[in-house]
């Protein structure tokens, strides 16, 4: 027995039609500037999710960090961090809450517990 008669990905080609036949719906599809295919079906899941096969979903094109990555440090030291990583690799990049770590509540939010407290258990 040959290997390529056991590896169906040796080359890029046509879909055989053993393949098809056992496949329902069928697709394939990339973004418009082949860059980022897990983001592309990140964005497609959503929008699967929020249509009903009749609407067309209302979706902004890409979220706030679109597709570049993010780092998410906690401390004045980790930012420090990441800033002096981004300067030996010379990345692109830019700091959305310029510098800002505090994290929030935001307005109306829940900021006291519905739960009552665990004092434990009766001796």
């Amino acid at each position: 027995m040959r290997a390529s008669e056991f590896i169906i990905e040796e080359k890029r080609g046509k879909i055989r039609k053993d393949q098809q036949y056992p496949t329902r719906g069928l697709h394939k599809f990339r973004d418009n500037d082949f860059q980022d295919r897990h983001y592309e079906m990140n964005r497609l899941g959503m929008a699967l999710a929020s249509t009903d096969g009749i609407t067309v979903p209302v979706l902004d094109n890409e979220s706030y960090v679109g597709k570049w990555n993010s780092v998410h440090p906690y401390t004045d030291i980790e930012q420090k961090m990441v800033n002096k990583a981004y300067q030996a690799l010379g990345t692109l990049h830019q700091d959305l809450n310029k510098g800002d770590l505090r994290s929030q509540e935001p307005p109306g939010g829940n900021t006291q517990s519905i739960t009552k407290p665990f004092k434990g258990y009766k001796k």
